[in-house]
């Protein structure tokens, strides 16, 4: 079988072409032609010698995904459906703002976490995205707006600014195939992205957290959505394996490595679940005394995006509103992310693809039906949550700021 290229980062591509009888400096004229022109065959690469042409025209090949649909919100927003094979698919998504452009890109077909709020973790798992699938989301959809743009192939500028490892999956359960993912995107011969603009979600998987600090450290932020290990438990199933406390802790060492200072939490707003004043008040004090010292962060409010089965409802404006000036009044940096592309399911967790599930996720939410369909919420102990006037007493360093998805 032919290598596709788009499953190699520089040290990867370098070294296939050392099989190929060829010096590292091919490599770079690869990845270049690639990544940064787009280029899906080699006859395109005029500068490459035609003897070696001839090699990778035997031993390689660039393919991208197929694009199944494509979608475009009312604000801007573009979703793709990318074919990934067995009759699984996965989703991208790009959200242009005045400032930047993010793409939202999946590491797996479906998710095995199973969060509450989530579609996707609905569907089930299938398996995880290679490297080149991953990358080719990025790939296909900056020289798809380039060409989209009307910009001069010979002079082009750079669409995407940003990248999020927000779509489908959890990523840090694709490790492997990850980090090589994110050294492309981050390589100035490929897509030259800051570290502080590739941003990686995770659920809270505590080993591959520490692992990424050491390896490929980019911006990082943890799906919370509780303040504490009752709540979490029902909402983040991952939470028993790693609760609170080892999280926390992974998240201090990681800001050791982190190319920003803060960590960011992302924190979904369901009704009557987690968006009471207690839960705020037991949030502020989770991350302001963890340990001693806190967990230095930036929180991220998220309006839920319904589906039916999930059994639970968006919290009201006013109530995100209302949490979100109480974090702001005890000095925590709180945005409240806008809504982007609900009319094509493409908002933060409608992400759902088509998924042949291997994890018997339909039992699963049987089960959790016939137990009831709304999550029943732990009474928080008195220890967890700052009185009212605690929380009065601390000056409000930056209010609450409307959010974007990064």
């Amino acid at each position: 079988m032919t290598a596709n290229l788009l499953d190699f980062d520089l040290e990867g591509l370098a070294a296939f072409c050392e099989t190929l009888g060829e010096k590292r400096f091919r490599a770079t004229q690869l990845y270049r032609w690639i990544h940064q022109r787009g280029a899906s065959g080699f006859d395109q690469m005029t500068d490459l010698a035609k003897s070696l042409r001839a090699k990778l025209q035997g031993a390689a090949r660039i393919e991208g995904l197929q694009v199944l649909t494509q979608q475009e919100s009312s604000d801007g927003t573009i979703k793709w459906l990318f074919d990934v094979g067995q009759g699984n698919a996965v989703e991208a998504v790009f959200i242009p703002e005045d400032d930047r452009g993010t793409l939202c890109v999946s590491s797996q077909a479906g998710c095995a976490v199973g969060c509450r709020f989530c579609s996707t973790g609905h569907q089930g798992f299938a398996r995880n995205l290679t490297t080149g699938e991953i990358i080719a989301q990025l790939w296909f959809a900056e020289h798809f707006l380039r060409k989209h743009l009307g910009q001069d192939p010979d002079k082009p500028e750079r669409v995407i600014s940003n990248v999020v490892m927000m779509g489908m999956g959890e990523p840090l359960q694709n490790y492997s195939a990850l980090v090589p993912a994110l050294r492309t995107m981050l390589d100035d011969h490929a897509y030259g992205l800051s570290r502080r603009r590739v941003t990686v979600s995770t659920s809270g998987v505590v080993p591959m957290m520490d692992r990424l600090g050491e390896d490929c450290p980019v911006a990082l932020a943890v799906s919370l959505h509780a303040p504490t290990d009752p709540l979490r438990d029902m909402l983040v199933p991952l939470n028993r394996k790693y609760p609170l406390a080892e999280l926390l802790d992974a998240c201090n060492r990681y800001l050791a490595h982190a190319p920003r200072d803060f960590i960011t939490f992302e924190y979904c707003m369901l009704d009557g679940v987690n968006d009471q004043p207690e839960h705020a008040r037991a949030l502020i004090d989770l991350v302001r005394h963890h340990g001693g010292r806190g967990v230095s962060c930036k929180i991220n409010l998220i309006p839920f995006n319904p589906f039916p089965e999930s059994g639970l409802r968006r919290s009201p404006q006013a109530q995100v509103l209302a949490f979100a000036r109480l974090l702001g009044d005890a000095g925590l940096v709180t945005t409240v992310r806008k809504t982007r592309g609900d009319d094509i399911d493409a908002a933060c967790g409608q992400l759902a693809g088509d998924v042949r599930d291997r994890t018997r996720v339909e039992e699963r939410i049987a089960r959790q039906r016939e137990e009831g369909v709304r999550v029943p919420v732990p009474a928080l102990p008195s220890s967890s949550a700052a009185s009212t006037a605690s929380v009065a007493s601390v000056s409000s360093a930056s209010g609450v700021r409307p959010g974007v998805r990064t």
